[in-house]
């Protein structure tokens, strides 16, 4: 007992910057790689986003619980959050607020009766095709509602393309995945409560390009999302 304790005492310092790493991971700034490809093109495999975790709300350390709320969650905003369904986190594209009646048809997204327009999205992103689906994917630009963001459609692909109306609930949001059709989100796990929403995310902080030896994205490093 007394080794423990003198152990403990050489490397307080340590223990205590350790300590305030985690407690800033829970409650104020946290960091996550990108698994999957569900994000595509905004996100990619290999990425590493931070989280903003004081975006919306002051939650109690390691727990859902909002202690205060700074802002409300926007329609366009990425966010991460809680899976409702099996506790995972998520990061997915915050589609519709309370209240808000959402429709797809054919892969168009509708909010309040206002269809989403499409075209060719930028020559920045259009290259991005999600590597873990070898058919044909189209790179499109959504704008609706003062929102716009690239998304990928895999025409081939069995997926949900359609659904509703719903109303979205109070103090509930549907999330939609970037790569509409090979994204599990709010079409499958339903809505997500304010509480479970973690954080959003804003930049890329470094990118590591999987297929090709893990060497570094040089573009990818700080990189804004839209």
């Amino acid at each position: 007992m007394l080794a423990l304790r003198n152990r403990i005492a050489e490397n307080k310092g340590f223990l205590f910057f350790m300590f305030g790493m985690i407690m800033v991971r829970s409650a104020v700034a946290d960091w996550y790689g990108v698994p999957s490809g569900s994000m595509y093109p905004t996100l990619m495999i290999g990425d590493r986003i931070v989280t903003d975790r004081l975006a919306y709300d002051v939650k109690l350390p390691f727990t859902d619980v909002i202690i205060h709320h700074i802002a409300d969650p926007r329609r366009g905003d990425i966010v991460t959050f809680t899976s409702p369904e099996d506790g995972n986190r998520l990061v997915k594209r915050l589609v519709a607020l309370p209240g808000d009646v959402v429709e797809m048809r054919g892969e168009q997204l509708i909010i309040n009766g206002v269809q989403a327009s499409y075209g060719q999205a930028g020559p920045d992103v259009i290259s991005r095709l999600s590597p873990d689906y070898a058919g044909p994917q189209l790179v499109l630009s959504e704008q609706i509602l003062g929102s716009q963001r690239p998304i990928i459609v895999m025409p081939e692909r069995k997926a949900l393309r359609s659904f509703g109306p719903v109303t979205v609930p109070p103090g509930q949001y549907l999330m939609l995945g970037d790569n509409r059709d090979n994204s599990k989100d709010s079409r499958y796990i339903g809505f997500v409560s304010r509480e479970l929403i973690s954080g959003q995310v804003k930049r890329v902080a470094f990118s590591f390009d999987t297929s090709r030896y893990y060497l570094p994205r040089m573009d990818r490093i700080g990189a804004a999302l839209q």
